[in-house]
């Protein structure tokens, strides 16, 4: 399975979001622009799409708040990063409000992409207070945290999140 990811207009994506009525689309927005995600085991309907790899996918691409850790892995770390998080905890899925999880292996770019999506963004921010969240997150910032492996990381990564936007 495969994820598309592009960037736009909210008019422009919610255009190309119609033309296409049977394919699984999520259109969202932040203050900064609109984005269009497309899930398909087919090719893109994008003319310059970020192209990802599913990984790892729990849940179906609806929701309301959607949360995009955008991680920069060199391509010798990749294999260690991806063991990684196919020994996550997994305990992510069973919070309250969490819709969906998807771990992104970029096919043309460095940069892996963890997007969860939350009922709400409440939901999203009682999960970052929660146990679950504290044992996700419980080597970060020690020796063995992924963190710290500088080597595998060329730059730091970053959280971009984004609303869904409704169909209509």
């Amino acid at each position: 399975m495969y994820v598309f990811m592009t960037n736009g207009t909210i008019d422009y994506l919610k255009r190309l979001r119609d033309q296409h009525p049977n394919e699984r689309m999520l259109l969202a927005c932040n203050e900064d622009n609109g984005m269009l995600i497309h899930e398909t085991e087919g090719n893109s309907l994008f003319h310059e799409p970020r192209p990802y790899e599913v990984l790892d996918a729990v849940g179906l691409l609806e929701g309301e708040f959607i949360v995009c850790n955008n991680i920069p892995v060199t391509d010798e770390g990749r294999p260690l990063f991806e063991h990684r998080f196919n020994q996550r905890a997994r305990l992510i899925e069973k919070e309250p409000g969490f819709v969906a999880i998807r771990v992104l292996r970029p096919l043309k770019s460095d940069t892996y992409v963890i997007m969860t999506i939350w009922e709400s963004e409440s939901a999203f921010h009682r999960w970052q207070q929660s146990k679950a969240y504290e044992k996700a997150h419980q080597k970060r910032g020690t020796e063995k945290g992924s963190d710290q492996q500088r080597s595998i990381f060329p730059r730091p990564s970053y959280v971009t999140t984004y609303t869904v936007v409704k169909e209509g």
